[in-house]
């Protein structure tokens, strides 16, 4: 699967920038004015993992091919930008196509850069864009129990027969936003959809559908200056967690061999990069695990779902794998690496087989014997 970052933000705050570091590309305009990025810019980065690099060392593939995240880079938010305000819909439209949200936050003090409300305050500008996604849901939410009410009142669902559970799910998440987003009349107690309780997870499944923007998980970055750079790469203020970033640093950074970018991460005394925080937190939040496959062409990373079974592995390496599923032959990582080849791991007794029900693993080692 290939996972889809999208980063947001007010106007100002360093999205662009970052995004271009992240991504080694100078694709966004990073400019000292609002909406310099209009069309969303997308950049694709391969995911570095040393147990990948292992593997292609002891089988000695043609070729080595690591999982990759999507990034999108999206026009700066505004106040009232679910009634359009800015670039309000068309910025809201690219935000529902993402797997997560990194939301960039601006921490660090510059007078040569604008920042839209003035008065540098991370946790207003926080409360700013939460609210206007939380707004732009409670109008979908309110636009679509508009459209159900009158097949749910007849029975007429049609071949939905979870249309009335969706449409009891709705009103209370409708009800649990408009009460807890008091922030919608200038409170401060706002709360996203993924933080309010629905019922059940069956009840948030039925959810999916409706592409809500606040039930994607959310991480925070704090964008700094150099010298605000915690050692312990922990950043957290009044109860929100934040991925401490210096995009100045990041960008230093892209242009660095491995070698020179370790050694600069020394002397600043980090012990890793932001890009490296970024998707260590993301794969965490979104319950990710990544398994190999190998052999004499290719040895190549996956990534899938916590908790997936084997055939829908099986369907990520090639849609035909998962309906011609039989079995999987399972090593770990630890094992392949300690016995040096499949063959002498098999003949250790190190290789298992898996049925349907088997659940993967991070750092599997997988070959999917299917029906030809």
């Amino acid at each position: 699967m290939a996972l889809k970052i999208g980063i947001v933000g007010l106007p100002n705050v360093g999205k662009s920038t970052l995004f271009n570091a992240l991504t080694k590309s100078s694709k966004a305009e990073a400019s000292n004015y609002p909406f310099c990025t209009i069309d969303p810019n997308v950049g694709i980065i391969t995911i570095p993992d040393e147990r990948l690099e292992k593997l292609g060392e002891l089988v000695k593939p043609e070729k080595v091919t690591p999982t990759a995240i999507e990034f999108v880079d999206i026009a700066g938010l505004v106040k009232d930008a679910h009634k359009g305000e800015g670039l309000g819909n068309q910025f809201l439209s690219h935000i529902r196509e993402v797997d997560l949200i990194l939301q960039v936050v601006r921490f660090f003090e510059d007078k040569n850069i604008a920042h839209p409300h003035e008065k540098l305050d991370p946790l207003k500008d926080i409360e700013i864009i939460n609210l206007e996604l939380i707004l732009a849901d409670l109008s979908t939410i309110k636009n679509t129990l508009e459209k159900l009410e009158p097949k749910v009142r007849s029975g007429d669902v049609g071949a939905d027969h979870d249309l009335p559970e969706k449409f009891e799910v709705l009103k209370k998440l409708q009800k649990e936003l408009s009460a807890k987003g008091g922030s919608a009349s200038g409170g401060e107690n706002g709360k996203l959809a993924n933080q309010i309780s629905v019922g059940t997870s069956r009840d948030l499944s039925l959810l999916k559908e409706f592409c809500l923007l606040t039930i994607k998980p959310f991480l925070y970055v704090a964008n700094l200056a150099e010298d605000q750079l915690p050692k312990d790469s922990k950043l957290e203020k009044e109860g929100v967690s934040f991925i401490p970033i210096s995009a100045k640093i990041e960008s230093e950074l892209s242009s660095l061999t491995e070698k020179e970018q370790k050694e600069y991460l020394k002397e600043l005394g980090l012990k890793e990069s932001g890009l490296t925080q970024v998707i260590k937190k993301s794969y965490e939040t979104l319950d990710l695990v990544t398994f190999f496959t190998t052999n004499k062409n290719e040895a190549r990373a996956w990534t899938v779902k916590k908790g997936a079974k084997a055939p829908e592995a099986a369907g990520v390496v090639h849609t035909d794998f998962q309906k011609g599923f039989i079995k999987a032959e399972v090593i770990p990582y630890e094992d392949f690496v300690k016995a040096g080849s499949e063959l002498k791991a098999k003949e250790q007794g190190l290789m298992r087989t898996e049925g349907k029900d088997y659940l993967v693993q991070d750092g599997d080692v997988i070959l999917f014997k299917t029906k030809s």
